[in-house]
């Protein structure tokens, strides 16, 4: 399944003209999520699902059937958006709480065995040189404790070119 997830409002989502393939699934902001607490309750209360009950409880779940993740975020100071960032801190139910090495770094388990492919567009006018390179170190960590592979990190100004750079 491919997996987009955007901060982007309806009517900015819809000048794109992104045509919906039927193996996608798409997460915006028009769903009621709250912000994750760090109690570890999905990793030990309820393995593999948030224990907040709102729309992204299971966000673990649903990247266990993602093969392509592609995320389009507002670069703001060199990371997501914060809806964005809220979305991938309620994606941790996706690893296990153990821990091995990986690149000479501790990371987390797996909890599955799919292997993400994650692709990023950030936008966003005046977006400095060092900007880009925190956000694109910052997919690279996320990739490497999702266990996911960065197939690339782009940046535009303008939403118009979104569609552009995701043929």
């Amino acid at each position: 399944m491919n997996l987009i997830i955007h901060d982007l409002e309806p009517n900015e989502w819809e000048t794109l003209g992104q045509t919906v393939q039927k193996n996608t699934k798409i997460i915006d902001k028009q769903g009621d999520i709250r912000k994750c607490i760090g109690c570890f309750g999905c990793w030990v209360k309820t393995p593999g699902q948030c224990v907040i009950a709102d729309d992204y409880q299971k966000m673990g779940e649903l990247l266990a059937q993602t093969d392509k993740l592609t995320i389009i975020s507002r670069c703001c100071f060199g990371s997501y958006s914060s809806f964005v960032k809220n979305v991938m801190d309620r994606s941790i139910s996706y690893i296990l709480p153990y821990f091995e090495i990986r690149k000479g770094e501790m990371h987390h388990k797996a909890r599955y065995r799919n292997r993400i492919n994650i692709e990023v567009v950030f936008y966003g006018t005046g977006i400095t040189e060092n900007e880009k390179a925190t956000a694109s170190k910052l997919v690279e960590a996320n990739a490497l404790n999702l266990n996911a592979s960065v197939h690339r990190v782009l940046f535009v100004k303008e939403i118009g070119e979104i569609k552009e750079v995701l043929k």
